[in-house]
């Protein structure tokens, strides 16, 4: 997707967003040919929600776990477990960092003691999280200097 589809998309469900709340939906529910676009679009959506510790939900806030969780079972209808840690023992086969899809969880060491955070890759070398320390669920670069250092792996959901 290229920056300029991607830009509008934003834009497209920053329009919607404003129009109605988020609704849960479950896998029963889904509509035919949902895809990792999905994720990535659910995920851009709720960039500015802020950040809170244990948080799982838009009105609540997010902490990075909390936020990865939410996207997959509300686009996806996909039960993640909650913890960094779970999310990526649970999740599917390693992917390099060379051969990342839209949707791929992307795990960090953010205190030098092993999986500590966790984004969602959204494409263009980007990925959407929720950092810490009271900020906001935002779009942030795989080549930022801070993230680089601190990128530890990749698994697909499926």
């Amino acid at each position: 997707m290229s920056l300029r589809k991607l830009v509008v998309a934003l834009l497209a469900l920053a329009l919607c967003a404003c129009a109605s709340a988020p609704r849960p939906i479950s896998s029963r529910q889904l509509p035919a040919g949902w895809t990792a676009q999905d994720v990535a679009f659910r995920a851009i959506g709720l960039v500015g929600t802020p950040y809170v510790r244990a948080g799982a939900s838009p009105q609540q806030g997010f902490d990075c776990s909390g936020f990865v969780q939410f996207v997959y079972r509300d686009a996806r209808g996909i039960g993640l477990p909650r913890s960094t840690r779970e999310q990526l023992a649970y999740a599917g086969d390693k992917v390099s960092r060379k051969a990342l899809q839209t949707g791929d969880l992307v795990f960090f060491d953010t205190g030098g003691n092993g999986v500590s955070h966790v984004g969602i890759y959204v494409g263009e070398g980007r990925f959407v999280h929720a950092p810490n320390h009271g900020g906001r669920v935002r779009l942030d670069r795989l080549d930022d200097r801070y993230w680089a250092s601190r990128y530890l792996a990749a698994r697909r959901v499926e």
